[in-house]
This record gives structure tokens, C-alpha cells and sequence, in this order.
């Protein structure tokens, strides 16, 4: 088994660097982002709806695959990102640096309607950390952490996407209808029907539909749906 001393420095996918750090860079993780199997749909309609000059927010930066994604191909005037689960921050912050991304930004924390904070629970294998407890939890496997959920109305004032960029492991169904996406020109969601069943999944089309973005079917694939104002 390859062990850290003998790693390759960096895992390339699509022309991205990614630090070949083996806690969060496993061997099924690296031959995906080697095989350009790694969130391939979701680059697909990223691609597709991101253009130069763009400002993108990002909710949920994962190991900051689609910030660097964006601000590599695209001449963007900034990404911002935020995750929930402290232990990616400095490996975020890392993929940036490596790939020499000044105008790409990343959070601590998520959005909410308001100021507060919540539980988040780390898990050793850090793809199943959530903010949801499970009966598997223990005090060997887990660690449980505050997070502070920022007003989603003050950042978006702030930032001023528009581009959205969201794969939140089902919170799309309850904090998109309270942001105003009024200044976006499109958005990427990645749906969690497990998780939201038939209504969140019509309460996210009926977002986004009231604010007049439309279902674009060439950016979507299954579960990564893409909006846009026009086509």
C-alpha cells in the first residue's frame, strides 16, 4: 500500500492540482479525480452556466473541487465559498493556494435566515460528516462541533452573486426559498431527493421558477439541476 513519504505531491484532475493528503484524498478519491470521474456532472453544468466575470457563491465547497473548477477555467471576479465541516477549511484553503487562486474565498460556516449557530458532526470518513446525529455515532468516531450559520440574506447583499453553486446534502429545499436569488443570472443545485422527498423537490423548482430562472435542460444531468434566466 502507498504510503505518505512515497505519495505524489499533488493528484491532477482537469488541470487542477490537489494536495495529495491521504486523510482526505483516498485512493478511490484520487483515481476519480485522475479519471475525471470526480463531480464530472456537476463540472459538466458548472461549465456550462459559469462565465467571465461571473461572482459565484458556493454552499457546500466539499475538498473545494468546483471553487478551483471555476476559477481555473473561468475568468471570474471571485468565488466564494462555505462549508460546514471545519476539519476541509485548511485543505480548501490548500487546493487554492496550490492552484494560485487569489479571487477564490472559503468559510468557515452556512447560511441561514439568521445569525446562530448549530451542531455539525465529524465523522472519521469526513463524506459522511452532516449536521444530522446518527445512531452509529460515537464518542471514537465522531466529533461534534459548533457551527455559526450566517445570515444567508446579509451575505448575499454582501457578495452580490450571479452564479449559485449549492450541494448542501438536502438544506436546498429550506434555505433557498429565503434567499433573494433576484440578482442571480443562473444556478447549479444538486438535489437530495433521499433526503427532501417529492415536496422539497418541487419547493426547489418553485423557487426558482418564482424568480424567474428556468429549468435548463443542457446543464442538467439526474440529480444536478441547472437554472438560468435566459437561454
Amino acid at each position: 500500500m502507498e504510503d505518505q513519504a512515497t505519495r505524489d505531491p499533488y493528484v491532477m484532475s482537469r488541470g487542477m492540482k490537489f494536495p495529495n493528503d491521504g486523510h482526505f484524498i483516498a485512493e478511490k478519491l484520487a483515481a476519480a479525480l485522475r479519471e475525471n470521474r470526480y463531480e464530472a456532472r456537476e463540472a459538466q453544468c458548472a461549465l456550462r452556466l459559469v462565465r467571465d466575470e461571473d461572482t459565484v457563491v458556493e454552499l457546500g465547497a466539499g475538498i473545494g473541487f468546483m471553487s478551483t473548477l471555476v476559477a481555473t477555467r473561468c475568468n471570474i471576479k471571485n468565488v466564494f465559498a462555505f462549508e460546514a465541516n471545519p476539519s476541509l477549511i485548511p485543505y480548501i484553503e490548500s487546493v487554492h493556494a496550490a492552484n494560485g487562486l487569489p479571487n477564490a474565498h472559503v468559510t468557515h460556516g452556512q447560511l441561514g435566515k439568521r445569525n446562530s449557530s448549530t451542531k455539525f458532526y465529524v465523522r472519521d470518513y469526513f463524506p459522511a460528516s452532516s449536521m444530522t446525529s446518527l445512531e452509529s455515532d460515537t464518542e471514537a468516531n465522531t466529533q461534534t462541533v459548533k457551527v455559526d450559520v450566517l445570515n444567508a440574506s446579509h451575505v448575499f447583499k454582501e457578495i452580490q452573486p450571479n452564479i449559485l453553486i449549492a450541494d448542501i446534502e438536502g438544506a436546498e429545499a429550506t434555505l433557498l426559498p429565503h434567499l433573494d436569488l433576484t440578482g442571480l443570472r443562473g444556478a447549479m443545485i444538486k438535489l437530495h431527493p433521499q433526503h427532501i422527498g417529492p415536496e422539497g423537490v418541487n419547493a426547489v423548482f418553485r423557487t426558482m421558477l418564482d424568480t424567474g430562472l428556468a429549468y435548463y435542460p443542457r446543464g442538467s444531468t439526474h440529480k444536478v439541476v441547472c437554472f438560468r434566466r435566459a437561454w
